[in-house]
């Protein structure tokens, strides 16, 4: 049966993603592993779709097709960059979307067995990480000479932390390990995991409570306090790449996300509707294949965005949606409501919490870093796209039942 197939498939090429492509990217200095997991996923969506009697295929996951083809149309024709470069950005930005979409449409739905294995591998690799985190407490370099950068913590301790409450009955008990499993990111020292571990314990504690998700007095008056002590602990960045860069107070270190935030905004402007085009602004391969944007907005000479030392250019995710103009940030925007869409249809709190606290992780992750783009992001929408998987499974169950009731 195909869906056994995928099943069984999925779940190898998950645990395949978890180790190599999120706790061992750096360490085995290979930067191709989300590419091959990512066409290894592909080749079993294409296997799986043409094995359906309908060829089934998500008709959100359709049209996504549809508006990157015409951004990448519309890229060649106004020369956004050069074609290896604009084909090149193009791969890169679609990745996540066909991570999620692949994967969501497939369905594939873990056995107790798999769960539970999925779990306990979930806990081995939190133990793996605990002695790095340790030697990160003593010094810092530690850490990064085993991880590559604290970033890379952070990510595997969330990615691993989410596996262990996916696979777990989301008992009290259950949360509570959860909560500190995600601890461990709290040694990587960025502000940004800061922030989301108080709005996890928040998600974790009031929230998993699905009657308590409406939009009251009450509810209000939590989020508001949840956003001020996000914003408390991650001051002193919020300070650096914002308030110092108003006031023209920064170092030349930390300018680059300033001015990609500011220019962005101008290209926003100059570029209406559809942006700048692939390969043009605040991607990598804006940078490897040097996009003539930089130096026609004056930024060619900003510390990490040279031509020849362009390595903060790809260092933040929100300015490159300048790329795609004020549609495509209706379109990116569009997406997550999708998804929260879906994710509020579902009878399980566990389900529910869980794409919030994707989401929530996102959406934060996007204001200082290219998280969406990388190996991370393509773990985390596979993740997603199975997470809803098992809310479209149980809302299909639910249906039948009352069919047949009726």
């Amino acid at each position: 049966m195909i869906q056994e197939f995928v099943n069984k498939y999925f779940f190898n090429l998950l645990i395949f993603t978890l180790i190599f492509g999120i706790i061992l990217y750096d360490l085995i200095g290979f930067d191709y592993t989300d590419e091959l997991c990512a066409l290894a996923l592909f080749i079993l969506f294409i296997f799986w779709m043409f094995r359906t009697p309908d060829w089934r295929i998500n008709k959100a996951f359709l049209i996504t097709i549809c508006i990157f083809i015409f951004y990448l149309c519309y890229s060649f024709a106004i020369n956004s960059n050069s074609k290896t470069a604009i084909l090149a950005d193009f791969t890169v930005q679609i990745k996540p979307y066909l991570a999620f979409f692949c994967v969501y449409s497939m369905a594939p739905n873990f056995s107790r067995i798999q769960k539970d294995l999925l779990k306990k591998i979930s806990l081995i690799l939190w133990f793996c990480l605990l002695p790095i985190g340790l030697l990160g407490l003593i010094n810092m370099q530690y850490l990064i000479d085993i991880m590559g950068v604290p970033a890379y913590f952070a990510a595997a301790v969330i990615a691993v932390s989410l596996t262990y409450l996916f696979c777990s009955d989301f008992t009290t008990k259950d949360k509570c390990i959860f909560l500190i499993l995600l601890s461990l990111g709290l040694i990587s020292g960025r502000s940004k995991f800061y922030g989301f571990f108080v709005l996890a314990i928040v998600i974790i504690v009031y929230f998993s409570n699905v009657n308590h998700i409406k939009l009251n007095f009450k509810n209000i008056i939590i989020l508001f306090f949840t956003f001020g002590i996000m914003l408390f602990v991650a001051r002193n960045k919020i300070e650096l790449y914002f308030m110092q860069g108003i006031v023209g107070d920064l170092d030349k270190n930390e300018i680059a996300r300033y001015v990609l935030y500011a220019t962005s905004i101008d290209i926003f402007k100059d570029y209406v509707p559809f942006g700048s085009g692939f390969a043009s602004f605040g991607t990598f391969y804006s940078g490897e294949y040097y996009s003539n944007i930089y130096a026609k907005y004056g930024i060619d000479n900003v510390w990490g965005m040279t031509k020849n030392a362009h390595s903060f250019i790809a260092d933040t995710f929100y300015p490159s949606l300048a790329q795609f103009g004020i549609v495509g940030l209706y379109f990116y925007s569009a997406f997550w409501i999708h998804i929260l869409k879906k994710s509020f249809k579902s009878q399980s709190a566990k389900q529910l919490i869980l794409t919030l606290l994707i989401v929530s992780f996102m959406g934060i992750e996007g204001i200082a870093d290219s998280t969406f783009t990388t190996h991370r992001g393509f773990f985390i929408l596979m993740f997603l796209g199975l997470v809803l998987s098992e809310t479209k499974i149980s809302n299909n169950k639910e249906l039948k039942n009352e069919s047949l009731t009726n």
